[in-house]
């Protein structure tokens, strides 16, 4: 198998999907129209509620959804072979991502981008909104801890890549701050793409020097600055950092992956793994359990995930300009991520099975492996950092994408640069992630102790503003100070699924509402029934033979009580809203009451 034909035939794949089935999902399910304003319009307050360029609010979205998920998912995944992540990228795209997100953010925008867990109030009652609440008050705390588990062990000890990915907070609000001015946004753009490229090639002059001394962290210590940056971010105006950079990193992450597609078609890697490997059935270095269900739970965004229902129900409702946008920015976003998951899998595919364990296994476990190294201990000493064991998929991205480009003849001597350029912006869009979601967390802690005390409901009164972003940056903060990337991460990709779970069902009641032909909720019901049961099928695999088996490596009972937590909240969601549905069925459908705008 070369790398040509899956990318060829995975982007026709997507192209018709779009083309067909979006505009099924957005006209005939949704009937989107312009006979209403946009909550960003309604609601304009210039601070969260802004209307905002479709191409501007596409690269923020697209940002926000598309950080660590489908960089490193597709890439840790890989120990299966490469056959059941292609499958399952393509398949859970198109079947399930994409409707997820258009879905969700379509019910969002209609409750005047309201939050998940208000919108599962309204559709299905007080009980199912306050077990979403605290779902997704676990599950975001969980996800934040799980994406920065990824920038911590790409950033570790390496200056080059902290003072790369650091000051693109200064470039990307000084873009804000111009095109607010100016509102020239081509040159607003081209400014800030040009300086992050400076910020990049500078970077080797600052090693060995007393600023390169300064930016050394090692993981604990950048365990802590993360939470702090996050903090102050998700308190800022969303112009001055948030939509600035994420338009940027967007639009730079999409020309990087064109510039590895190009890549491809003129080296035309082979894939070095075979179509399935010995440890389908469990065992691997890198993901104890077998193919099923965790193939479903390791690749989460790229394919279908439930963080993007806190984007959706979050930041993105109140930016979008007109309800057509939900196409280009809900079901097109979501596609263009499962190209990004697509080319990671085939980076990491294309490197030598012995040079990917080695990067993903700590040392003692892949010696046990009986592997051998090939190219890394070569591009080890080009670097200047030792590349064994830096688990967690970032650094595996980075040097797949190195292995290619540096086999175009013009960059062959440019590895160093390749690596951390690749670095710096997998680290950006775990930033923009944390960044959105975050103030997210802001949004669900303001709703949902807004219950007890009413101004915290009030997103700009300034002291429930700084209380919520404290709080959210405390509570993953902890978890990621305490944690590793095994357990994590698997813990991630449960709850994350388990949200995606949460959209479906208010996506299919909020369908079910408002759709002319009821059998339409069918969209989302079908990924519904795979979903819950993998999930909660992984679910019980972890608790049982991970978290709370005390022989296990992860062995962790928190972990456990926040698995079973969050599962149980999911049956109960699951439960009323069967409940609903079949109250509404069971009533004429012109009776219906339609949900209010």
């Amino acid at each position: 198998m070369n790398a040509i034909t899956i990318v060829i035939g995975s982007i026709c794949i997507l192209m018709i999907a779009y083309r067909l089935y979006g505009t099924f999902i957005t006209a005939r399910v949704l009937k989107l129209n312009e006979s209403t304003p946009t909550p960003a319009h309604a609601l304009n307050d210039g601070k969260d509620y802004v209307p905002t360029n479709k191409w501007v609010t596409f690269g923020h979205h697209f940002a926000a959804i598309a950080a660590a998920g489908p960089l490193v998912g597709p890439i840790l995944a890989a120990q299966f072979g490469y056959l059941p992540g292609l499958l399952w990228l393509l398949i859970g795209a198109v079947i399930g991502g994409a409707v997820h997100d258009a879905v969700v953010l379509f019910a969002s925008m209609r409750k005047n981008g309201k939050s998940l867990s208000e919108v599962a109030k309204d559709e299905l009652g007080p009980v199912a909104g306050f077990c979403t609440g605290l779902a997704m008050l676990f599950i975001i705390t969980i996800t934040m801890a799980g994406l920065s588990m990824v920038v911590i062990h790409a950033l570790e000890n390496n200056p080059w890549g902290t003072f790369a990915v650091g000051i693109t907070i200064p470039i990307a609000m000084g873009v804000g701050l111009f095109y607010k001015k100016t509102g020239n946004l081509k040159l607003a753009s081209t400014i800030g793409f040009v300086l992050l490229m400076i910020g990049v090639f500078i970077g080797p002059s600052i090693q060995d020097t007393a600023l390169g001394d300064w930016l050394t962290f090692d993981a604990k210590t950048l365990a802590l600055i993360l939470p702090g940056y996050a903090f102050f971010a998700s308190a800022l105006p969303v112009w001055l950092l948030l939509a600035p950079r994420d338009y940027l990193s967007s639009f730079m992450k999409i020309g990087v992956f064109i510039a590895l597609i190009i890549g491809v078609f003129i080296i035309n890697p082979g894939i070095q793994f075979p179509a399935f490997t010995q440890f389908v059935g469990g065992g691997g270095p890198v993901i104890a359990g077998p193919v099923w269900p965790f193939i479903s739970i390791t690749i989460a965004c790229g394919a279908i995930s439930g963080f993007h229902a806190f984007v959706g129900s979050g930041t993105t409702p109140k930016m979008i300009n007109r309800w057509s946008d939900i196409k280009v920015v809900g079901f097109g976003a979501m596609l263009v991520e499962c190209v990004v998951g697509i080319m990671a899998l085939i980076a990491a595919t294309a490197l030598q099975p012995g040079d990917y364990f080695a990067i993903n296994s700590n040392p003692a476990v892949f010696e046990k492996l009986g592997m051998s190294v090939s190219q890394l201990p070569q591009l080890s000493q080009e670097i200047g950092l030792s590349l064994e064991g830096r688990t967690g998929g970032a650094v595996t991205l980075a040097v797949g994408m190195t292995y290619i480009f540096t086999k175009i003849p013009w960059f062959s001597h440019l590895a160093p640069y390749f690596f951390q350029f690749v670095i710096m912006f997998e680290a950006v869009f775990i930033l923009t992630a944390i960044d959105a979601g975050t103030r997210t967390a802001r949004y669900l802690i303001q709703d949902f102790f807004g219950e007890v005390y009413k101004p915290l409901k009030q997103v700009d009164w300034v002291p429930g503003t700084i209380f919520a972003s404290a709080l959210a940056c405390v509570m993953w903060g902890y978890l990621l100070y305490s944690g590793d990337i095994s357990s994590v991460w698997a813990l991630f990709g449960v709850s994350n699924q388990l949200m995606a779970s949460i959209g479906l069902i208010v996506g299919a009641t909020v369908i079910l509402h408002i759709a002319d032909k009821r059998w339409y909720m069918l969209t989302c019901l079908i990924p519904l029934a795979y979903l819950f049961v993998t999930v909660n099928y992984a679910g019980y695999w972890m608790v049982k033979n991970v978290y709370l088996n005390s022989s296990a490596t992860g062995y962790n009972v928190l972990n456990g009580v926040l698995s079973i937590i969050m599962l149980v909240l999911g049956v109960i969601i699951l439960v009323t809203a069967i409940k609903k549905w079949i109250s509404v069925l069971n009533s004429p459908q012109g009776k219906l009451k339609p949900i209010s705008a």
